[in-house]
C-alpha cells in the first residue's frame, strides 16, 4: 500500500532508557501530553516501553482476582506486577518485550496490530534502533484524506501495483470515504480481490462493487454478469 508507516509516524521521539528514574519518566509523560515512552538502551535498541499503565501499578497496587477477604489476604501479586510495583526505574517498570513496527509496515497492519494487542503505539524500529513512533491518533488521521488521494490510492496502488488491473478498466468514485468499483475485469476472483484489497486502503469507509468480469470462479465464460 501506498500509505506506510514511516509515512505517518512521528520522527522526534522522546524516549528514556532503562536506568532513568521513574519520577523523571513520568514527569516527561506529564510534560509533554503523551501516555507511554519507548525505552532504549545505549546502542538505541527499544527494550521495552514505559506506559501510564505501567506507572498506575506502581501508584495503585496489583490487580487481584475477586474472591472475598480470605482470597485476598492469601492471594500473592504475579511476578511481573510485583516488579512493577517495587520498581524504582523505567527498565523496572517497562512492559517488554516491546511491541514494534517498521517503516515499510503497512498502516492498516499497524492499526490491526494495536487493536489486536491492545497497544495505543509502536515504536519504529530499523534494525532494532529506534527511528519513530506511530500512535493510534496517527492513523486516525488516515481518515482524513480526501477523497481524490483515496481513489487515485485504489486505481495506482491497489488495482494497478498489486493485482494488475489497468486502472483504465475501473471507474473509482469515492464520496466521504465510500467507495463504488465499477469496469470489467477478467475474472471473478479478482473482482473479490480487489473489492477486498480496497477495504484495507487507509481512510476507506466502506465500499461497493458493481464490478463485472468475463470468467467466473469456476472458470466458466460469463456474459455481463455483475457483483
Amino acid at each position: 500500500m501506498a500509505v506506510q508507516v514511516g509515512d505517518v509516524m512521528t520522527r522526534d521521539v522522546v524516549s528514556v532508557t532503562p536506568d532513568t528514574p521513574i519520577k523523571d519518566a513520568a514527569t516527561m509523560l506529564a510534560e509533554r501530553g503523551i501516555s507511554g515512552l519507548p525505552v532504549c538502551d545505549a546502542d538505541g535498541r527499544v527494550v521495552g516501553v514505559l506506559s501510564e499503565a505501567d506507572l498506575l501499578v506502581k501508584q495503585g497496587g496489583p490487580q487481584r482476582a475477586s474472591g472475598g477477604l480470605f482470597a485476598w489476604l492469601v492471594e500473592t501479586a504475579s511476578a511481573p506486577d510485583l516488579a512493577k510495583l517495587q520498581a524504582h526505574t523505567a527498565g523496572e517498570a517497562m512492559t517488554s518485550p516491546a511491541i514494534t513496527a517498521e517503516p515499510k509496515t503497512p498502516a492498516a497492519g499497524a492499526a490491526r496490530t494495536m487493536v489486536e494487542r491492545g497497544v495505543n503505539r509502536l515504536p519504529v524500529v530499523e534494525d532494532g534502533r529506534l527511528v519513530g513512533i506511530v500512535t493510534r491518533a496517527d492513523l486516525v488521521r488516515l481518515f482524513t484524506r480526501t477523497d481524490e488521494e483515496i481513489a487515485l490510492d485504489i486505481r495506482e496502488n491497489v488495482a494497478e501495483r498489486m493485482l494488475w488491473i489497468p486502472s483504465d478498466r475501473l471507474l473509482v468514485e469515492v464520496d466521504r470515504g465510500e467507495v463504488v468499483l465499477r469496469g470489467q475485469v477478467d475474472t471473478e476472483i479478482e473482482a473479490e480481490l480487489l473489492e477486498k484489497r480496497v477495504r484495507f486502503v487507509p481512510g476507506v469507509v466502506g465500499v461497493r462493487s458493481e464490478l463485472r468480469w468475463s470468467v467466473d470462479r469456476k472458470g466458466r465464460p460469463v456474459d455481463g454478469a455483475a457483483a
